[in-house]
């Protein structure tokens, strides 16, 4: 099964894609994890992206589909995968609409929908693992001790792009760039949405219900 998680910059993708992925026993990634994977390899796209990440800003669409559809090629992918932070603008949905023409295309699209205001409190908040890159939230998903990561011990840290003033660029950004997502999908019969102003468990028990209703079908 191939799916999309869609959400603005602190709905919780990145806590609720493990469990959708695990549900469906396929592999997950973040645009921003590849991203960070060429950056480490100082690869020609690695460094282009990076130009574009220490801004708060959203990397280019060629950069990004280049990056993307190397993942989704693999032979790892064969039986699906979860798409975390892609597509984010229309062009790169029509890209991967193309991309997917012939392979059985997108199944399913979760939209976890949060209001604005319940946004930046989260995101002032937000910590990142330096060496995993797993993600924490000193108010709602704190690590077991402060500033270590539960899984490897790494140093947790704030990114750029979550102090106030990139978070208030990344919230415009989204709303000009990828809310019109939701009514692409929406169009097409593919959304999902599901009220992300809840718990944690309670909004991941909504996402697993909406794909486990599509594999029904």
């Amino acid at each position: 099964m191939r799916v999309i998680l869609l959400g603005p910059p602190g709905a919780g993708k990145g806590t609720q894609v493990e469990r959708v992925a695990k549900h469906l026993g396929v592999n997950r990634v973040s645009s921003g994890d590849l991203f960070r994977d060429h950056v480490q390899k100082n690869s020609e796209l690695g460094r282009l992206a990076r130009s574009y990440m220490d801004r708060g800003a959203l990397v280019p669409d060629d950069v990004t589909i280049r990056m993307v559809m190397g993942w989704i090629n693999a032979p790892e992918q064969a039986k699906g995968f979860v798409l975390d932070g892609f597509p984010r603008t229309l062009a790169q949905a029509g890209a991967l609409a193309q991309a997917m023409n012939g392979k059985g295309g997108i199944h399913r699209v979760l939209y976890i929908n949060v209001p604005e205001a319940e946004l930046v409190s989260r995101l002032s908040g937000r910590l990142v693992c330096r060496s995993c890159h797993t993600p924490y939230n000193s108010k709602m998903s704190p690590p077991k001790k402060e500033g270590k990561c539960d899984k490897c011990g790494g140093q947790l840290y704030q990114r750029e792009d979550d102090k106030p003033e990139a978070v208030r660029k990344r919230l415009q950004v989204y709303v000009k760039e990828t809310e019109p997502l939701v009514e692409y999908y929406r169009s097409k019969g593919l959304l999902a949405e599901v009220n992300g102003g809840r718990s944690i468990e309670e909004v991941g028990k909504a996402l697993v219900e909406a794909v486990t209703q599509q594999v029904h079908r």
